[in-house]
């Protein structure tokens, strides 16, 4: 909630990781531990998360899950510390995202014997609705006047902070683009009027922010510890059905 004034702050239910992750990112602060460094121990505790999962250690895998919600704020909670905003960072976290979901959401299919295409259906579930998550909270932080490193279009390439090569930028936007497009692009063609809005309210983005990461890993992260694994994949094709209720109430209630 760091990235908007304090006007529009609202309850994000997503965003459970952030206290902790700022208490970790201040306990860096004064290392040379950078962002970059904390997004790929989340990577890393990710990537364990998925071991444990293909090996039955379901609880081990929540705490990983969890734990990665955490790190995953701690690095943005960081670079605001330091004072070193970064598209190569913002591009780095958002990859690593969805390939850590695609690799969550395969190893569950693989132990719950579940059908590729159905995990296909509920990873393209999932990033829709973070999708639309992002694409109104980028749109209410540019309304707010809250951060703008994200943008509400990435149609190019943004230019380097002084702390980044222009190159690297280049090259993350490019398999950043590839990898969310698609997604943006549904996303804004359901909704092409809602960066015309008004600040939208705080109600609307705290029932919104169940489809936050935060959430949506939460989410996973009981049903392993509870051990009902099986109704993962099914339970984010239904929830996926929300999306049409959500853009529904943006268009006839918020203009």
């Amino acid at each position: 909630m760091s990235k908007l004034p304090a006007s529009a702050k609202f309850i994000d239910i997503s965003d459970y990781g952030r206290i902790p992750g700022r208490w970790i990112a201040r306990s860096l602060a004064i290392t040379s531990a950078t962002p970059i460094h904390v997004t790929t121990a989340f990577i890393i505790t990710g990537l364990l998360a998925v071991f444990c999962i293909l090996n039955n250690f379901y609880y081990a895998a929540a705490a990983l899950i969890v734990l990665k919600s955490i790190l995953d704020a701690a690095d943005g909670e960081l670079s605001r510390l330091k004072k070193t905003p970064s598209h190569t960072g913002r591009y780095y976290d958002s990859i690593a995202d969805l390939l850590l979901n695609f690799l969550l959401l395969g190893a569950i299919a693989f132990i719950t014997d579940t059908a590729f295409g159905l995990m296909l259906l509920a990873f393209f579930g999932i990033q829709l609705q973070g999708t639309l998550y992002n694409f109104y909270y980028v749109i209410l932080r540019n309304n707010s006047n809250g951060d703008t490193t994200s943008r509400v279009f990435e149609h190019e390439p943004p230019t380097a902070f002084p702390i980044e090569k222009q190159s690297t930028v280049n090259k993350m936007f490019a398999i950043y683009s590839a990898l969310y497009g698609p997604f943006d692009k549904i996303i804004y063609g359901l909704d092409r009027r809602a960066k015309d809005c008004k600040p939208f309210p705080k109600w609307f983005m705290t029932f919104l922010s169940m489809y936050g990461l935060g959430f949506q890993l939460l989410i996973i992260a009981v049903l392993l510890a509870i051990q009902q694994h099986h109704y993962i994949i099914p339970f984010f094709i239904g929830y996926s059905l929300l999306i049409v209720v959500m853009i529904l109430i943006r268009k006839l209630f918020l203009k």
